[in-house]
């Protein structure tokens, strides 16, 4: 039982750098650009912050809970978890949003108020250079078929194709 855990724990040390390598930006890490506009006054501002970082635009007042964005090698699709709450006239405060939003499509989860239009504009975070499972194409070839060195030219292996006769030989005489 011991020499198991003892094997485990070892495993454990072993890939730890490795599964930090592969993992993604921190939430605290991240950055998010929110637009916001007064739509009677026609007043816009944009506002950069993180995760769990809070701004006031109006009556307004934002909680940017986390954000997310896909990796370079998949289509891109950015959304933030937003809490939007109305400062009330009488004190107090209304929530008037709770939810995703994302910046390619600002319609599918909008914020309905008569006066201001808060959406998500970007989100910025760090990836692995490749995508998991991802493989070297030179890592997976036969040692005699590797190239000598980078920008070396190696002769292909592959069968070379018949001899097709040209569109000039063809023509009529």
């Amino acid at each position: 039982m011991k020499a198991s855990a003892l094997l485990f724990s070892g495993l454990v040390l072993c890939t730890a750098p490795l599964v930090a390598e592969t993992l993604p930006t921190p939430n605290a890490e991240r950055v998010v650009t929110i637009g916001a506009l007064n739509k009677r006054t026609g007043e816009t501002r944009s506002f950069i912050g993180k995760p769990g970082e809070t701004f006031d635009f109006a009556s307004l007042h934002v909680l940017v809970r986390t954000c997310e964005t896909t990796p370079p090698w998949e289509q891109k699709l950015s959304g933030a978890f937003l809490l939007i709450d109305e400062k009330l006239a009488k004190g107090g405060s209304k929530r008037v949003y709770s939810g995703w939003m994302f910046a390619e499509s600002p319609s599918l989860h909008p914020l309905e108020h008569p006066r201001y239009d808060i959406w998500v504009k970007s989100c910025a975070m760090r990836f692995p250079e490749t995508a998991p499972g991802t493989t070297d194409a030179a890592d997976s070839m036969p040692a005699k078929t590797k190239p000598a060195g980078k920008g070396a030219a190696s002769a292909s292996i592959a069968p070379k194709s018949a001899e097709v006769p040209s569109a000039v030989d063809n023509s009529p005489r």
